[in-house]
């Protein structure tokens, strides 16, 4: 029999408060201390909550890790709302969320206020946090491209999605490239299903709550912009914005990237440079890079507009994750599923490869000293692979200095 998702005490299951303020404290501290990317946060989960306290099997946390790759959305964080959940019920999930995400919110939303009322255009500092960026997005894509896109005809689907990102920058276009992806994934690879070692999920949601949430997750991703069509408050279209880009992302934060700057740009709450020096500063904070989100509403629209933008963001990965999880082991099973998936992970590669171009170096690299200074960062990235907090240091002193450099 496989092993359960966790084995807890009646008291854990009905969510008590005890178990729940246990969740909050431990996530505030991986809120605190988890810098490098969702990769190096599932490494801070699996030695926090397996290693050290035990509040989950080894196979049981594989397989939740497998499922929310799989999903749209943060990866890490809907890893550890899962863990919430399944500790300490809905309670636990909510604190398990607001301990990892709160504290690079908070950092965020203080950086929003440092820069408003100034001309960061122009400041070098700023113009280094751009060129971070740039560094940062290349080596997600170097690696991302590896893993998912390693043969001729995945780099291909990547190509071809990268193509028609660039030429068709539209709000919808990553939503129906994932959808076309997704489907010549299912007609091209149909990956065998796993099943020596398989384990089975077991939570404490019955089918029925989990089918509430799937349905309310698609009512809101299509009920905003029609709401949005009969007004024209800003509170509304930030909030269809945000929850759009948080429904339809897949890959991780950085490919949330294109999606947030169609949003916030082009509607002009948020500059091209305040939009890139903030996803500059997003890299050195810990936790997830969705918070991205708390800058760019805080730049729009205040606090309100930070609270706004982050429940907009993180709502379908908490509908989907939780509508999800009783229905993993069918789906898992599914040869058709996977290739479906196999597909769309390929083309996560190309948007992605298509926003290191635009808008990133587009907006950052205007010279050759640029260029030179982008390829010095990503050399300490990836082959001195010195942590993103350091590069971003190392980013702002080199924009100071280019500065200083005529024309």
């Amino acid at each position: 029999m496989g092993s359960n998702l966790q084995e807890v005490t009646p008291s854990a299951r009905r969510g008590t408060l005890a178990a729940s303020l246990a969740v909050l404290a431990v996530s505030t501290k991986l809120g605190l201390t988890s810098f490098g990317g969702p990769i190096a946060h599932l490494g801070y989960f699996h030695e926090e909550y397996v290693r050290r306290r035990k509040w989950m099997d080894e196979r049981s946390y594989a397989d939740l890790v497998a499922l929310c790759q799989l999903l749209p959305g943060p990866a890490s964080s809907q890893v550890g709302i899962g863990i919430g959940v399944a500790r300490a019920g809905w309670l636990g999930g909510i604190a398990a969320w607001l301990g990892f995400t709160l504290p690079s919110v908070l950092a965020l939303v203080a950086f929003a206020y440092c820069v408003q009322g100034y001309d960061i255009g122009n400041s070098g500092w700023i113009h280094g946090l751009q060129l971070v960026a740039v560094a940062i997005v290349a080596h997600a894509v170097l690696g991302m491209g590896r893993q998912l896109a390693p043969d001729r005809s995945r780099a291909t689907l990547a190509v071809l999605a990268a193509a028609v990102t660039l030429v068709w920058p539209t709000a919808y276009t990553q939503a129906m490239i994932i959808v076309a992806a997704g489907f010549a994934g299912w007609r091209l690879y149909r990956l065998e299903a796993p099943s020596e070692g398989a384990t089975d999920l077991r939570i404490p949601i019955g089918r029925p709550f989990a089918v509430v949430c799937l349905v309310l997750f698609f009512v809101l991703l299509a009920g905003l912009p029609l709401l949005r069509g009969l007004s024209d408050a800003r509170w509304l279209a930030m909030l269809d914005g945000f929850y759009r880009s948080g429904a339809l992302v897949f890959g991780g934060g950085h490919v949330v990237l294109p999606l947030l700057e169609r949003v916030v740009v082009p509607a002009g709450w948020v500059s091209q440079a305040d939009f890139s020096a903030g996803y500059g500063a997003a890299q050195a904070v810990p936790g997830p890079l969705f918070t991205f989100a708390a800058y760019l509403g805080t730049m729009a629209g205040g606090l309100g507009g930070a609270a706004i933008a982050v429940a907009g963001i993180f709502l379908p990965a908490f509908l989907l994750v939780v509508g999800a999880l009783p229905f993993w082991n069918a789906l898992r099973g599914s040869p058709r599923v996977r290739g479906a998936l196999t597909g769309i992970n390929a083309a996560v590669v190309g948007i992605l490869l298509a926003a290191l171009y635009d808008p990133l170096w587009t907006t950052a690299v205007a010279r050759p000293a640029d260029a030179a200074a982008a390829f010095l960062l990503f050399l300490l990235l990836f082959f001195w692979k010195l942590p993103p907090v350091a590069v971003v240091l190392a980013g702002a002193a080199c924009g100071m200095l280019l500065g200083l450099l005529p024309g």
